[in-house]
């Protein structure tokens, strides 16, 4: 059986090992794969696995043999299920590997909006301590986080998580999602309307997920609600975010920062306005890119495709 891996370079740079996806099949793996040689580097395969390479309804007319597509992340939008669907082809994703790894990606990069870390180490190694006049300085404020607000939008798995450390910082948690189930058991937890949410919340973190109701949702009037003191994380999808309202927000001084892994288009244009907005920090969406998390990616990848051929199909996209 041929597997063909479209992008395997994200995944496996070189620090895993294929060799358990190879005791499934024969494999060939491509570091990446443009769209336009997608079709013939297919050719032939009975499974493919890709992370964001598109497969679209033209490319999978071309591909008679192929039945099965394993998406290597939680979101499958690069593959038209549809017409998947529509020739017989089983597609599955991989809805949990990295929610530790992305949990504490929030704070890593919300601790740096609080206390600009590198700027400061970097102002140490150019001398400006040991110049100093004084026996400390810092160049920017610093907040602390023990009671402040933190406001979740999307509290899956990875906005619980989140909501467990901010607790265990002595924040508040609020949280806003369309399923409430089981309400966390630390003190003074409570669900809230998302404007509301926005206007109480010192820090904004979205883990929503992306659907044509969430898209854009932190726009120029959302952004507006906030209180001009407050951060916005967002490790979630690019495009809950309209990229040009929140530059606006920053360099007019209503809202104290944003970091971002995620944009509406990745990698960003060069005229990208939150490359340039003022106190915002982008990241190359890296927060699910830990060796652990990768290396359980892996694991799961290879059982989805082994419980499919053996008769046990999980993580089936419906």
């Amino acid at each position: 059986m041929k597997i063909v891996v479209l992008d395997g370079y994200c995944l496996n740079p070189g620090d895993l090992t294929w060799d358990a996806l190879r005791a499934v099949g024969e494999v060939e793996v491509f570091d990446r794969t443009p769209a336009e040689q997608v079709a013939d580097r297919a050719r032939g395969a009975v499974a493919v696995l890709t992370n964001k390479t598109p497969l679209k309804a033209d490319t999978l007319a071309k591909l008679p043999e192929l039945k099965y597509i394993g998406v290597l992340a939680t979101g499958y939008n690069v593959v038209d299920v549809e017409a998947a669907r529509g020739h017989g082809i089983t597609v599955t994703n991989i809805p949990t590997y990295g929610t530790a790894s992305v949990a504490q990606f929030v704070f890593a990069l919300l601790l740096e909006l609080c206390h600009n870390v590198r700027v400061h180490a970097d102002a140490v190694r150019a001398g400006e301590w040991s110049r100093n006049a004084d026996w400390s300085f810092w160049k920017s404020p610093l907040m602390e986080l023990a009671g402040k607000t933190m406001g979740i939008i999307g509290f899956g798995r990875i906005g619980r998580s989140v909501g467990r450390i901010a607790d265990a910082m002595g924040m508040q948690v609020i949280a806003n999602d369309t399923y409430h189930g089981d309400p966390p058991a630390y003190p003074g937890f409570r669900w809230a309307a998302v404007e509301e949410l926005l206007r109480e919340s010192d820090v904004v973190s979205l883990h929503s997920p992306l659907f044509p109701e969430t898209q854009g949702m932190i726009n120029a009037r959302t952004l507006a609600l906030m209180k001009p003191t407050a951060f916005l994380i967002n490790t979630s999808r690019g495009p809950l975010v309209i990229d040009e309202d929140l530059a606006a927000a920053l360099n007019a001084g209503k809202l104290a920062g944003a970091a971002l892994d995620v944009l509406s288009v990745e990698p960003p244009a060069e005229s990208n306005p939150l490359l340039s907005a003022r106190n915002c920090l982008v990241t190359p969406h890296i927060a699910w890119a830990t060796r652990e998390a990768r290396a359980r990616l892996m694991e799961l990848a290879v059982a989805n495709i082994s419980g499919y051929f053996s008769g046990n199909a999980r993580n089936v996209i419906k």
